[in-house]
Formats: structure tokens, C-alpha cells, sequence
């Protein structure tokens, strides 16, 4: 078990090393197109939604300071599902296809977690309910010694 997390641990450790490479490259991709006047690029950076996310410069270093409403976020999630995929489509190339593999790899892997901690709370809850009785069982054996000790 420990190993399955140090493994989890460090995948998740790559895909944060992987997307900070991206938003790299994407910056880089930002000069570049910034010689040849990519309006739309700025345009996106200086939109509400890429604010909210990668912050503004307000001096919140990047802290989200609410979260969208529940049934929104569920409304886009049951869409992804049902468009088939996690992420939405632009290019429609290989990486998007690897993003989508491995989100779907991290969506199988946080499942078998759930799964795993749905499983040690029952067995706890198995174990307390043994416990509880074992104490039952210890007063008893306790209450007869104290009055055989009486008599």
C-alpha cells in the first residue's frame, strides 16, 4: 500500500512537473506570437476566466479564493462525459489524446483510493464493533472476579 502511494505520489509529482513544462512553453508560445500580434492570445490572458485562474496580479499569489457553484461544475462534467472524453477538444490532436488517457488513468487510480478507504472504514467499523464487544465481555469477567472475591 505504502509503495501504490509512493507511486501515486510521483506520478502526480510528473504530471505537476509536466503541466508547469506546458505553461512554459505556452508562455513561450505567448512571446512568439506576440511578434506577430496574437490578439486572441492576449485577449484570453486578460479574460475573467484565465484571471480566475492563474490570478491577475491582485497579490493573492494565485489563491482561489471561492469555488464555482457545485451543479455548474457538475453540469460541465456530465457535458465532458457524455461528449466522451474529460477535457474539451480544440485541436483535436495527440496530446489532447494523451491528456485524455491520462486523466482517465488519474480518474482510475483516485477511484481504487476511494475504493481502498471505503474498504479500511469498514473493516475499522468491523473491528470497532469486535472491540466494543471484547470490553463488554472484559466488565463482565471483571463484575463476576470482584463478586467471586466477595464471596
Amino acid at each position: 500500500l505504502i509503495e501504490q502511494l509512493e507511486r501515486i505520489e510521483e506520478g502526480l509529482d510528473q504530471i505537476n512537473s509536466d503541466m508547469k513544462e506546458a505553461e512554459k512553453n505556452l508562455t513561450d508560445l505567448g512571446k512568439c506570437c506576440g511578434l506577430c500580434s496574437c490578439d486572441k492570445l492576449k485577449a484570453f490572458e486578460e479574460s475573467g476566466a484565465y484571471k480566475a485562474v492563474w490570478g491577475g496580479g491582485s497579490g493573492q499569489d494565485g489563491v482561489v479564493s471561492n469555488q464555482p457553484p457545485s451543479s455548474r461544475v457538475l453540469d460541465e462534467r456530465e457535458q465532458m462525459i457524455m461528449s466522451g472524453g474529460h477535457i474539451r477538444r480544440v485541436t483535436n490532436d495527440a496530446r489532447e489524446d494523451e491528456m485524455e488517457e491520462n486523466l482517465a488513468h488519474v480518474g482510475s487510480i483516485i477511484g481504487n483510493l476511494k475504493s481502498m478507504a471505503l474498504d479500511m472504514g469498514n473493516e475499522i467499523d468491523t473491528q470497532n464493533v469486535q472491540i466494543e464487544r471484547i470490553q463488554g465481555k472484559m466488565r463482565i469477567s471483571t463484575e463476576t472476579m470482584s463478586l467471586n472475591k466477595l464471596n
